[in-house]
């Protein structure tokens, strides 16, 4: 039998989690809240090294993720691995997420915010808007994916979705006591992390994290869009 969870990390790639969540990931786990992580796609396009075999990277950001998700507490890290830079908003890939969304029966889901303007990753846009539908009304309904009720995946109402990346931001989570914890997290991304060529990787990370503050009693953060669902 699987083990429910308070809050579910629904991530386009290995290492989008750490940027976006991983110091509110670590402060919930700290308050026992049981944390699982669900990573769309294998990563195995994200390098600029042109020597790099795609199922090596892969195989390396799998290792990565998992040792990201140690640091942080999560419970379980789940991989669907499908193609990176190849997600379809399709009722296959939205199945999967209604599937664990009635299996681990959350409160919250943490996501890639869809609604970005201009210049965004697809693979983002598209895990944000499958996740949102996946949420409402699918999970909630019990005459979509009669198969799932059938295997005893019962419906299930998520309770608030956040999205990370979002322009609209209404909510901000102090991570001042947590922002050494996802440092750690984002540091074990080092097939991603040498990519950004920057000098000082805390530093850099740091005044990101002190933007997002801005305006609050405290010295970091992370930002979101913030949706509390009412049914």
């Amino acid at each position: 039998m699987t083990t429910e969870a308070d809050i579910m990390v629904v991530s386009p790639h290995p290492d989008d989690a750490e940027y976006g969540v991983a110091g509110t990931v670590a402060h919930w786990t700290k308050n026992g809240k049981r944390v699982i992580y669900v990573i769309c796609t294998n990563g195995d396009k994200g390098t600029s090294d042109i020597n790099m075999n795609p199922q090596i990277l892969a195989d390396l950001r799998r290792k990565e993720q998992r040792a990201a998700a140690d640091i942080l507490g999560v419970s379980e890290v789940i991989f669907l691995d499908l193609p990176d830079q190849g997600l379809e908003d399709t009722p296959e890939f939205r199945k999967h997420i209604v599937r664990l969304i009635r299996q681990y029966r959350p409160d919250i889901i943490v996501t890639s915010d869809p609604y970005r303007r201009y210049i965004w990753h697809r693979d983002h846009r598209i895990t944000g808007q499958v996740t949102i539908d996946a949420v409402f009304p699918y999970a909630r309904d019990h005459l979509a994916y009669p198969d799932l009720l059938e295997k005893g995946l019962r419906p299930h109402r998520v309770k608030e979705m956040w999205f990370w990346a979002a322009e609209d931001i209404n909510h901000r989570s102090d991570i001042t006591a947590t922002f050494d914890l996802k440092l750690a997290a984002l540091r074990c991304h080092e097939s991603q992390i040498q990519q950004l060529q920057v000098a000082d990787l805390e530093d850099w990370l740091k005044k990101r994290c002190q933007i997002l503050a801005k305006g609050e009693n405290f010295e970091l953060a992370e930002a979101f869009h913030r949706v509390e669902i009412s049914w």
